[in-house]
């Protein structure tokens, strides 16, 4: 019997935290994603490229939102049953508050390591993958980052200006710069122009121009009718170099190892290890430890949140004043996130401040954990 009923709690939990989740991360996604349309119109890429872009950005949202959405499931299950006389039954049967709360724990355990397997690899490997998309990625769509009168810099050593564009896609008066290095440029002019489609690549069609070649202080001028520039040789200015948390736990940790460990011995402080994309930096100490302190030890505030959710059961909802009492419940829920998200930006700045930050979780749960155990023991009193 026991069992059964446990076995509706935690189905209960988690398909109001299905539904909760996915709705929650889809909303955000949409958003994000509308955000994310300056890859298409400002940075020229694909429509491909987007899509895979912000498709991949779902597990970094959901790890996101994780947190509160569990707090908020356990919370609004507990205050359903109590609201509907089901965990009477609980009680009636022989299972004790501090039994069932112990109960909640185990399950916040799952919820714990699936957030840790999030954030630890998951999120950083599908990030990273985004960015691959990127990396890899040419000026598919030079027609919309076009704009009439205006310095188009956005890929990566070419400046471009159009005094005129019309619907047709034809271009007047275009203005290219080409750099090849510091003294070394090229500039076309042209009255005409058009993007063209050649063997797969982007083409720009010039007519009636000239070419002036730059090459440390020494320059020639050509003239021509019809000339054609091959555009799909240029990249975006969008970062293609992996940020820190696009990079492997593995990677990060064994770059605090060497920043710490090894820096001492070097006059050079960027160090690298085989087949690492990070520059071991002891200046950088810092960001490491933020980064694996909310990838690692972050996720360990879930069991506080649900022992903080647990809390609605002490109350009974005829005491007058359960509706302030689980009001209460819901802020210190909401505060436990906050100071959580607090935390990792106040890590990192001295070895004292990192061991207090890793282990006010566990202080944190213990403090509840006996404030519950003590609250029961008390009820447990008065109704003998």
């Amino acid at each position: 019997m026991k069992k059964l009923i446990f076995k509706k709690l935690t189905k209960d939990l988690t398909q109001f935290f299905l539904i909760a989740s996915i709705s929650i991360t889809l909303i955000i996604w949409v958003i994000q994603a509308v955000n994310f349309l300056d890859l298409v119109s400002d940075d020229g890429h694909s429509f491909r490229v987007y899509f895979l872009y912000t498709l991949l950005s779902l597990p970094k949202i959901f790890s996101k939102t994780l947190p509160f959405i569990y707090f908020v499931s356990t919370y609004y299950i507990l205050l359903k049953y109590e609201n509907n006389n089901e965990l009477i039954i609980f009680w009636t049967i022989g299972i004790d508050k501090l039994q069932f709360i112990n109960v909640l724990i185990k399950l916040s355990i799952f919820y714990l390591i699936l957030q840790l397997l999030l954030t630890t690899y998951i999120v950083p490997k599908t990030l990273d993958k985004a960015r691959s998309f990127i990396r890899s990625s040419n000026v598919d769509y030079f027609g919309s980052i076009i704009k009439e009168r205006k310095f188009i810099d956005t890929v990566r050593n070419l400046t471009m200006f159009v005094d005129e564009k019309n619907d047709n896609g034809d271009l007047k008066n275009i203005f290219l710069k080409e750099t090849f290095g510091s003294n070394k440029y090229q500039i076309i002019y042209a009255k005409n122009g058009k993007i063209i489609n050649e063997n797969n690549n982007k083409i720009l069609l010039l007519e009636n121009g000239e070419i002036i070649n730059n090459n440390y202080k020494k320059s020639n001028t050509l003239k021509f009718s019809e000339t054609k520039f091959n555009l799909s040789k240029f990249s975006t200015k969008t970062t293609i170099f992996p940020k820190l948390q696009e990079n492997t736990t593995y990677e990060i940790l064994y770059c605090m190892n060497l920043a710490e460990s090894f820096t001492k011995f070097f006059d050079n402080k960027k160090l690298n290890f085989k087949n690492s994309r990070i520059n071991c930096n002891l200046d950088n100490y810092k960001d490491y430890f933020q980064e694996i302190f909310k990838r690692i030890f972050l996720p360990l505030y879930l069991p506080i949140l649900s022992l903080v959710a647990c809390l609605t059961i002490i109350k009974s909802k005829d005491d007058y004043k359960f509706e302030k009492y689980k009001f209460i419940l819901f802020v210190i829920g909401v505060i436990v996130i906050i100071v959580s998200e607090l935390s990792v930006r106040y890590s990192g700045v001295n070895i004292f401040q990192n061991i207090v930050l890793v282990f006010m979780p566990l202080l944190i749960f213990l403090v509840i954990y006996f404030y519950f155990m003590r609250k029961v023991k008390t009820s447990n009193v008065v109704n003998q």
